[in-house]
């Protein structure tokens, strides 16, 4: 089993990788699913993820405090509705483009409403 959580957090640490610049895979929960199997797999893996600049910007703090300070929320979601944007505008078929707005729609409100705001230390 140990071999088998620590392929699939090796899995999970590249698609949480290859989703730093592409917003369609959600670097986020590849990371925390990752070092979950590396915990489960190999203790030396966990730390080194731990101590990894790549966990302390995307993971640190949501895991932490189970929220998300606001600039950031601005960010990821710019980068979204431009790729989302992209999509919709290439997509051929109009059933797929009204999926991807709705999909655009509802993690817009899932990262406004449902994921609370980070408050700073001076508040």
């Amino acid at each position: 089993m140990r071999l088998v959580y620590l392929t699939i957090g090796c899995i999970s640490l590249a698609l949480g990788i290859i989703g730093i610049p592409l917003p369609i895979l959600p670097t986020t929960p590849f990371l925390l699913l990752a070092i979950a199997c590396f915990a489960r797999s190999s203790k030396r893996f966990e730390n080194w993820l731990y101590h990894t600049k790549l966990y302390q910007t995307y993971v640190a703090d949501f895991r932490e405090t189970r929220s998300i300070s606001r600039e950031r929320k601005k960010k990821v979601i710019i980068q979204i509705y431009i790729l989302m944007g992209i999509s919709i505008f290439f997509a051929p078929i109009v059933w797929v483009k009204m999926a991807l707005a709705a999909l655009t729609i509802f993690i817009t409100y899932y990262l406004f409403k449902v994921i609370p705001d980070k408050k700073d230390d001076g508040e």
